[in-house]
């Protein structure tokens, strides 16, 4: 928040809740995190439902989750199609992502919110710029905070410093509920592959991080605008 100014005085923010253990932390954090008077802000969720992707989480444990925190919860559901046929159908991943990300500008500007969190940690952005680089040729990321153009809304990532490792043991020690059932598409894709490649880097220097996360910020590719 200090270093990146993701959240000021008025601010209405829609949290992105999906169940895993990422989610639930932005909830949890930014719940608390309202309760202090400076800056004043106020706190929703959304989880959104896709009916023709095989993954599920316990929307029951996701509303007490939010109820204890005293986060209004707003559950929807959609779905998309895939053509098999086609050469240019866009990748399922692409479609279940655009399809959600949909559903979450359109509550936003319902409910009159400002600003929309995800709950992309530190090595969700690094390993974003390693594939742009390896397989877009340029180098760009996920913005720690990115203003829309085309509509009043920013999007933030406020869990942008901390590392995964981090975050799975805290999920564990708050006992957070895991998914019912994982995305099937989650193993098989270039994200996956990078962590692998990233992970080896690590071996190779511990401080690459530190070093890739320094060269974001010089190159100014941690705050945009869309």
């Amino acid at each position: 928040m200090a270093a990146y100014h993701l959240i000021e005085d008025d601010d209405k923010i829609l949290v992105g809740l999906s169940g895993g253990k990422d989610s639930l932390l932005l909830t949890e954090l930014l719940a608390k995190r309202a309760q202090i008077q400076h800056p004043r802000f106020t706190v929703e969720a959304i989880h959104v439902r896709m009916e023709n992707i095989h993954y599920e989480t316990d929307t029951s444990y996701l509303q007490q989750f939010c109820d204890h925190l005293g986060v209004k919860l707003h559950v929807r559901t959609t779905r998309f199609e895939v053509d098999g046929t086609s050469r240019k159908q866009k990748q399922p991943c692409f479609l279940c992502s655009w399809n959600r990300r949909k559903q979450l500008f359109n509550l936003a500007q319902e409910l009159g919110c400002n600003k929309i969190a995800l709950g992309h940690h530190q090595d969700d952005i690094i390993h974003t710029a390693l594939m742009n680089l390896t397989f877009q040729a340029h180098f760009a990321t996920m913005p720690v905070r990115l203003k829309m153009r085309k509509m009043p809304l920013t999007i933030i990532r406020p869990l942008c410093l901390i590392p995964e490792s981090d975050i799975k043991t805290y999920a564990e020690m708050q006992g957070y509920e895991k998914q019912q059932k994982r995305c099937p598409y989650e193993t098989n894709s270039h994200r996956t592959d990078m962590k692998q490649v990233y992970e080896r880097l690590e071996e190779l220097n511990p401080e690459v991080r530190y070093n890739i996360w320094g060269a974001l910020e010089a190159d100014n590719k941690l705050i945009e605008e869309s």
